[in-house]
Protein backbone atom coordinates (compact mmCIF):
# COMPACT_ATOMS: atom_id res chain seq x y z
CA UNK A 1 0.00 0.00 0.00
CA UNK A 2 1.23 3.49 -0.79
CA UNK A 3 1.41 5.36 2.51
CA UNK A 4 1.08 8.76 0.90
CA UNK A 5 -1.61 9.92 3.30
CA UNK A 6 -1.25 10.66 7.01
CA UNK A 7 -3.46 12.36 9.55
CA UNK A 8 -2.50 15.72 11.11
CA UNK A 9 -0.54 13.94 13.86
CA UNK A 10 1.16 11.56 11.42
CA UNK A 11 -1.08 8.50 11.76
CA UNK A 12 -0.90 6.56 8.47
CA UNK A 13 -3.86 5.69 6.30
CA UNK A 14 -5.51 2.40 7.27
CA UNK A 15 -5.61 -0.57 4.91
CA UNK A 16 -9.25 0.18 4.18
CA UNK A 17 -11.11 3.49 4.14
CA UNK A 18 -14.72 4.08 5.13
CA UNK A 19 -17.12 6.01 2.90
CA UNK A 20 -19.90 8.02 4.53
CA UNK A 21 -22.19 8.37 1.52
CA UNK A 22 -25.06 6.84 3.50
CA UNK A 23 -24.70 9.13 6.56
CA UNK A 24 -27.85 11.21 6.94
CA UNK A 25 -29.55 9.34 4.12
CA UNK A 26 -30.16 5.60 4.24
CA UNK A 27 -28.30 5.59 7.58
CA UNK A 28 -29.76 7.82 10.28
CA UNK A 29 -27.61 9.50 12.93
CA UNK A 30 -27.64 6.53 15.31
CA UNK A 31 -26.77 4.04 12.56
CA UNK A 32 -24.07 6.36 11.24
CA UNK A 33 -22.53 6.75 14.69
CA UNK A 34 -22.53 2.99 15.26
CA UNK A 35 -20.67 2.43 11.99
CA UNK A 36 -18.18 5.20 12.74
CA UNK A 37 -17.43 3.75 16.17
CA UNK A 38 -17.01 0.24 14.72
CA UNK A 39 -14.55 1.59 12.16
CA UNK A 40 -12.53 3.32 14.88
CA UNK A 41 -12.48 0.13 16.93
CA UNK A 42 -11.30 -1.84 13.89
CA UNK A 43 -8.46 0.59 13.23
CA UNK A 44 -9.88 2.59 10.31
CA UNK A 45 -8.19 5.99 10.14
CA UNK A 46 -9.31 7.16 6.67
CA UNK A 47 -12.85 8.54 6.26
CA UNK A 48 -14.27 9.70 2.95
CA UNK A 49 -17.22 11.99 2.22
CA UNK A 50 -18.25 14.57 -0.40
CA UNK A 51 -19.78 18.01 -0.52
CA UNK A 52 -22.90 16.73 -2.26
CA UNK A 53 -23.56 13.57 -0.21
CA UNK A 54 -27.03 13.61 1.37
CA UNK A 55 -27.31 17.38 0.84
CA UNK A 56 -24.50 18.04 3.32
CA UNK A 57 -25.77 15.77 6.11
CA UNK A 58 -22.90 13.31 5.54
CA UNK A 59 -20.25 15.97 6.17
CA UNK A 60 -22.12 17.39 9.18
CA UNK A 61 -22.49 13.98 10.83
CA UNK A 62 -18.91 12.93 10.13
CA UNK A 63 -17.64 16.20 11.55
CA UNK A 64 -19.76 15.79 14.68
CA UNK A 65 -18.29 12.32 15.30
CA UNK A 66 -14.61 13.30 15.10
CA UNK A 67 -14.24 14.76 18.58
CA UNK A 68 -10.82 14.55 20.18
CA UNK A 69 -9.78 11.88 17.66
CA UNK A 70 -9.70 14.41 14.84
CA UNK A 71 -5.88 14.75 14.62
CA UNK A 72 -5.41 10.99 14.34
CA UNK A 73 -7.87 10.64 11.45
CA UNK A 74 -7.72 11.43 7.73
CA UNK A 75 -10.80 13.32 6.58
CA UNK A 76 -11.31 13.39 2.82
CA UNK A 77 -14.03 15.17 0.90
CA UNK A 78 -14.79 16.02 -2.72
CA UNK A 79 -15.77 19.14 -4.59
CA UNK A 80 -16.93 20.25 -8.04
CA UNK A 81 -19.25 17.41 -8.96
CA UNK A 82 -21.65 20.14 -10.05
CA UNK A 83 -20.82 23.71 -10.98
CA UNK A 84 -17.54 22.92 -12.72
CA UNK A 85 -13.94 22.73 -11.53
CA UNK A 86 -13.30 26.46 -11.72
CA UNK A 87 -11.58 28.45 -8.98
CA UNK A 88 -14.67 30.05 -7.45
CA UNK A 89 -16.61 26.80 -7.21
CA UNK A 90 -13.68 24.93 -5.67
CA UNK A 91 -13.03 27.61 -3.05
CA UNK A 92 -16.71 27.98 -2.22
CA UNK A 93 -17.43 24.28 -1.82
CA UNK A 94 -14.22 23.64 0.13
CA UNK A 95 -15.21 26.37 2.58
CA UNK A 96 -18.71 24.90 2.89
CA UNK A 97 -17.19 21.50 3.66
CA UNK A 98 -14.88 22.96 6.31
CA UNK A 99 -17.77 24.74 7.98
CA UNK A 100 -20.04 21.72 7.91
CA UNK A 101 -17.41 19.47 9.50
CA UNK A 102 -16.12 22.22 11.80
CA UNK A 103 -12.50 21.46 10.97
CA UNK A 104 -9.75 23.90 10.07
CA UNK A 105 -8.05 21.75 7.44
CA UNK A 106 -9.34 19.18 4.95
CA UNK A 107 -6.82 16.35 4.88
CA UNK A 108 -7.76 15.46 1.30
CA UNK A 109 -9.77 17.45 -1.21
CA UNK A 110 -10.74 15.65 -4.42
CA UNK A 111 -12.01 16.94 -7.70
CA UNK A 112 -15.11 14.76 -7.80
CA UNK A 113 -14.99 14.24 -11.55
CA UNK A 114 -13.17 15.43 -14.65
CA UNK A 115 -14.43 18.74 -16.03
CA UNK A 116 -13.67 18.97 -19.78
CA UNK A 117 -14.74 22.62 -19.87
CA UNK A 118 -12.28 23.97 -17.29
CA UNK A 119 -8.52 24.29 -17.72
CA UNK A 120 -6.96 22.24 -14.91
CA UNK A 121 -4.44 25.03 -14.37
CA UNK A 122 -7.32 26.99 -12.86
CA UNK A 123 -8.31 24.04 -10.68
CA UNK A 124 -4.82 23.50 -9.30
CA UNK A 125 -4.26 27.19 -8.80
CA UNK A 126 -7.31 27.08 -6.53
CA UNK A 127 -5.87 24.05 -4.75
CA UNK A 128 -2.64 25.99 -4.26
CA UNK A 129 -4.60 28.81 -2.65
CA UNK A 130 -6.27 26.35 -0.28
CA UNK A 131 -2.92 24.88 0.72
CA UNK A 132 -1.43 28.33 1.32
CA UNK A 133 -4.35 29.20 3.58
CA UNK A 134 -3.96 25.92 5.45
CA UNK A 135 -7.43 24.84 4.39
CA UNK A 136 -6.36 21.62 2.62
CA UNK A 137 -3.30 19.36 2.93
CA UNK A 138 -3.52 16.82 0.10
CA UNK A 139 -5.33 16.73 -3.23
CA UNK A 140 -6.91 13.91 -5.18
CA UNK A 141 -8.92 13.00 -8.24
CA UNK A 142 -12.10 10.93 -8.40
CA UNK A 143 -13.48 9.27 -11.53
CA UNK A 144 -10.51 10.36 -13.67
CA UNK A 145 -9.10 8.25 -16.50
CA UNK A 146 -5.40 7.37 -16.44
CA UNK A 147 -4.51 9.92 -19.11
CA UNK A 148 -6.46 12.61 -17.26
CA UNK A 149 -4.61 11.78 -14.05
CA UNK A 150 -1.20 11.96 -15.71
CA UNK A 151 -2.13 15.30 -17.27
CA UNK A 152 -3.33 16.57 -13.90
CA UNK A 153 -0.12 15.44 -12.18
CA UNK A 154 1.93 17.44 -14.68
CA UNK A 155 -0.16 20.55 -14.15
CA UNK A 156 -0.13 20.12 -10.35
CA UNK A 157 3.67 20.12 -10.37
CA UNK A 158 3.64 23.63 -11.86
CA UNK A 159 2.00 24.81 -8.62
CA UNK A 160 4.34 22.74 -6.42
CA UNK A 161 1.47 20.33 -5.77
CA UNK A 162 1.01 16.63 -6.37
CA UNK A 163 -1.83 14.18 -6.89
CA UNK A 164 -1.70 12.23 -3.65
CA UNK A 165 -4.64 9.87 -4.18
CA UNK A 166 -7.14 8.84 -6.81
CA UNK A 167 -10.56 7.26 -6.48
CA UNK A 168 -11.66 5.00 -9.35
CA UNK A 169 -14.42 2.41 -9.36
CA UNK A 170 -12.99 -1.10 -8.87
CA UNK A 171 -14.47 -4.44 -7.92
CA UNK A 172 -14.71 -8.02 -9.14
CA UNK A 173 -17.27 -7.16 -11.83
CA UNK A 174 -15.88 -3.71 -12.68
CA UNK A 175 -12.21 -4.35 -13.44
CA UNK A 176 -11.40 -1.64 -15.98
CA UNK A 177 -9.07 0.05 -13.47
CA UNK A 178 -6.69 -2.91 -13.83
CA UNK A 179 -5.88 -1.94 -17.41
CA UNK A 180 -4.24 1.44 -16.94
CA UNK A 181 -5.37 3.24 -13.76
CA UNK A 182 -3.87 0.88 -11.18
CA UNK A 183 -0.50 0.39 -12.93
CA UNK A 184 -0.28 4.10 -13.71
CA UNK A 185 -0.84 5.04 -10.06
CA UNK A 186 1.59 2.38 -8.89
CA UNK A 187 4.28 3.75 -11.20
CA UNK A 188 3.69 7.35 -10.08
CA UNK A 189 3.45 6.49 -6.38
CA UNK A 190 -0.16 7.63 -6.08
CA UNK A 191 -2.38 5.96 -3.50
CA UNK A 192 -5.51 4.39 -4.98
CA UNK A 193 -8.64 4.37 -2.82
CA UNK A 194 -11.17 2.62 -5.08
CA UNK A 195 -14.87 2.85 -4.35
CA UNK A 196 -17.66 0.26 -4.65
CA UNK A 197 -15.64 -2.89 -3.81
CA UNK A 198 -19.01 -4.61 -3.32
CA UNK A 199 -20.42 -3.49 -6.66
CA UNK A 200 -23.34 -1.56 -5.17
CA UNK A 201 -24.10 -4.55 -2.96
CA UNK A 202 -24.21 -7.02 -5.85
CA UNK A 203 -21.19 -8.94 -4.50
CA UNK A 204 -22.77 -9.44 -1.08
CA UNK A 205 -25.05 -12.06 -2.61
CA UNK A 206 -28.18 -10.37 -1.30
CA UNK A 207 -29.78 -9.77 -4.69
CA UNK A 208 -29.49 -13.43 -5.58
CA UNK A 209 -31.44 -14.11 -2.38
CA UNK A 210 -34.18 -11.70 -3.51
CA UNK A 211 -33.32 -8.81 -1.19
CA UNK A 212 -33.75 -5.18 -2.15
CA UNK A 213 -31.15 -2.43 -2.14
CA UNK A 214 -29.42 0.13 -4.30
CA UNK A 215 -29.62 -1.97 -7.46
CA UNK A 216 -33.40 -2.18 -7.12
CA UNK A 217 -33.88 1.41 -5.94
CA UNK A 218 -31.50 3.45 -8.11
CA UNK A 219 -31.73 3.32 -11.90
CA UNK A 220 -28.08 4.32 -12.29
CA UNK A 221 -26.87 1.39 -10.23
CA UNK A 222 -29.32 -0.97 -11.91
CA UNK A 223 -27.81 -0.02 -15.28
CA UNK A 224 -24.23 -0.09 -13.98
CA UNK A 225 -24.58 -3.64 -12.69
CA UNK A 226 -27.27 -4.93 -15.03
CA UNK A 227 -25.27 -7.40 -17.11
CA UNK A 228 -26.20 -11.04 -16.67
CA UNK A 229 -22.52 -11.99 -16.45
CA UNK A 230 -22.09 -9.73 -13.42
CA UNK A 231 -24.92 -11.45 -11.61
CA UNK A 232 -23.42 -14.83 -12.51
CA UNK A 233 -20.13 -13.74 -10.95
CA UNK A 234 -21.97 -12.62 -7.81
CA UNK A 235 -23.73 -15.98 -7.55
CA UNK A 236 -20.45 -17.84 -8.01
CA UNK A 237 -18.77 -15.71 -5.34
CA UNK A 238 -21.64 -16.40 -2.95
CA UNK A 239 -21.25 -20.13 -3.63
CA UNK A 240 -17.53 -19.92 -2.94
CA UNK A 241 -18.22 -18.05 0.27
CA UNK A 242 -20.69 -20.72 1.38
CA UNK A 243 -18.11 -23.40 0.60
CA UNK A 244 -15.50 -21.62 2.72
CA UNK A 245 -17.81 -20.40 5.47
CA UNK A 246 -16.88 -16.79 4.64
CA UNK A 247 -19.29 -13.97 3.79
CA UNK A 248 -19.00 -13.06 0.08
CA UNK A 249 -18.62 -9.39 1.02
CA UNK A 250 -15.50 -10.26 2.99
CA UNK A 251 -14.09 -12.07 -0.03
CA UNK A 252 -14.97 -9.23 -2.39
CA UNK A 253 -13.32 -6.53 -0.29
CA UNK A 254 -10.27 -8.64 0.52
CA UNK A 255 -9.87 -9.49 -3.18
CA UNK A 256 -9.95 -5.83 -4.21
CA UNK A 257 -7.44 -4.92 -1.50
CA UNK A 258 -5.13 -7.76 -2.52
CA UNK A 259 -4.42 -6.42 -6.01
CA UNK A 260 -0.63 -6.39 -6.52
CA UNK A 261 -0.55 -2.57 -6.66
CA UNK A 262 -1.94 -2.35 -3.11
CA UNK A 263 -5.09 -0.23 -3.31
CA UNK A 264 -7.05 0.80 -0.20
CA UNK A 265 -10.71 0.11 -0.97
CA UNK A 266 -13.42 2.34 0.46
CA UNK A 267 -16.01 0.25 2.27
CA UNK A 268 -19.48 1.51 3.14
CA UNK A 269 -22.86 0.32 4.39
CA UNK A 270 -26.30 1.38 5.59
CA UNK A 271 -25.98 -0.24 9.00
CA UNK A 272 -23.48 -1.85 11.35
CA UNK A 273 -24.90 -5.27 10.47
CA UNK A 274 -24.16 -4.63 6.79
CA UNK A 275 -20.72 -3.25 7.58
CA UNK A 276 -19.37 -6.15 9.64
CA UNK A 277 -18.44 -8.48 6.73
CA UNK A 278 -16.51 -5.69 5.01
CA UNK A 279 -14.62 -4.86 8.20
CA UNK A 280 -13.76 -8.56 8.52
CA UNK A 281 -11.71 -8.18 5.33
CA UNK A 282 -9.12 -6.23 7.36
CA UNK A 283 -7.97 -9.47 8.96
CA UNK A 284 -8.77 -11.93 6.19
CA UNK A 285 -5.75 -13.81 4.85
CA UNK A 286 -5.95 -13.92 1.05
CA UNK A 287 -3.67 -16.57 -0.44
CA UNK A 288 -2.39 -16.25 -4.01
CA UNK A 289 -4.39 -19.34 -4.91
CA UNK A 290 -7.65 -17.93 -3.55
CA UNK A 291 -6.99 -14.57 -5.19
CA UNK A 292 -6.60 -16.31 -8.56
CA UNK A 293 -9.68 -18.45 -7.95
CA UNK A 294 -11.82 -15.39 -7.22
CA UNK A 295 -10.35 -13.48 -10.18
CA UNK A 296 -11.35 -16.34 -12.45
CA UNK A 297 -15.02 -15.74 -11.58
CA UNK A 298 -15.05 -12.70 -13.88
CA UNK A 299 -13.39 -11.73 -17.13
CA UNK A 300 -9.94 -10.18 -16.80
CA UNK A 301 -9.88 -7.11 -19.07
CA UNK A 302 -7.36 -7.16 -21.92
CA UNK A 303 -4.18 -5.09 -21.61
CA UNK A 304 -4.13 -1.51 -22.85
CA UNK A 305 -2.27 -2.65 -25.98
CA UNK A 306 -4.92 -5.37 -26.47
CA UNK A 307 -2.19 -7.90 -27.35
CA UNK A 308 -3.70 -10.91 -25.60
CA UNK A 309 -1.09 -13.25 -27.03
CA UNK A 310 1.54 -11.53 -24.89
CA UNK A 311 -0.34 -12.23 -21.65
CA UNK A 312 0.38 -15.34 -19.71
Amino acid sequence: MKQTLTSPNGTPASRLAFGTMQFGGRADEAQSRAMFDACIEAGITHFDTANLYTDGASEKLLGSFLGDRRDSLIVATKCAYTGGAGRDNILKTAETSRQRMQIDTLDVLYLHRFDPDTDMHESFEAFGTLRQKGHARHFGLSNFAAWQTVKAAGIAAKFDLSVAVIQPMFNLVKRQAEVEILPMADDLGILVAPYSPLGGGLLTGKYGAGDKGRLTEDDRYAARYGLEAMHKTAADLAALGAEMGVHPATLAVAWAAHHPTGPSPIISARSLEQLRPSLDALNFQMSPELYARIAALSVTPPPATDRLEEQG
